[in-house]
């Protein structure tokens, strides 16, 4: 039969966070090693914050919200503490209990600076890198690099000869040019706006387009 779509809440919950992260999920051991890298910046830490006023957010905390940021391309701090404050996986590798409270944006920006000034980012990443589990996953003679090609601002009509030749475009910030029959390469035409965008064809039957390369 048929579902009703009724809210059923209920006063407590009795869930445990852990129990919901099923448990060959790959944040599990990712969690593990930065958990122990962590470990070893206590003292580091401790320097960079005073002893009196206010409690700040955790910097393990932080430190682990940062991960998600980088694993999961999230573009902004705001963004990121609003997919913390509505996503459980997120609060588990955090360290956020269902109920806890998430931080205001402008107080984890703040908060990150801080760390990142006192150079503990460049230290975390060394002390990752230094477990023997992420060592047996290096490799000093292979390396991999990933480049996406990203559709470019510039136009078609901006590609002009590297030589100075060819018909000028007409009038306007994006005057007509008759290009039809004109072989047009990488190595023998260059954008007037964008230098960097390059000319390329995904097939025989697909139009031409311009694209830059953006290498993370």
């Amino acid at each position: 039969m048929r579902g009703d779509d009724t809210i059923c809440g209920s006063l407590f919950s009795y869930i445990d966070l852990e129990k919901r992260i099923r448990a060959d999920h790959p944040l599990r051991v990712i969690r593990t090693i930065a958990n122990v890298a962590l470990k070893s910046l206590s003292g580091g830490f401790q320097k960079l914050y005073s002893p009196l006023g206010r409690e700040s957010i955790p910097p393990a905390r932080l430190m682990r919200a940062l991960l998600l940021q980088a694993f999961y391309s999230i573009r902004s701090e705001r963004q990121l503490v609003e997919r913390i404050d509505h996503d459980l996986l997120f609060r588990w590798f955090v360290g956020l209990g269902i109920e806890d409270p998430v931080w205001d944006a402008t107080t984890f920006t703040k908060n990150r600076d801080r760390l990142l000034e006192g150079d503990v980012a460049t230290q975390f990443l060394a002390a990752v890198l230094a477990q023997g589990k992420v060592k047996v996953l290096l490799s000093s003679e292979h390396f991999s690099v990933e480049g996406t090609l990203l559709e470019a601002w510039a136009s078609l009509k901006s590609f002009r000869p590297k030589d100075g030749s060819g018909e000028p475009p007409g009038p306007g910030r994006n005057g007509e040019r008759d290009f039809h029959g004109e072989p047009r390469r990488n190595d023998t035409h260059v954008s007037t706006t964008d230098p960097e965008a390059r000319l390329f064809r995904k097939g025989m039957a697909r139009k031409r387009g311009c694209a830059s390369w953006a290498t993370p």
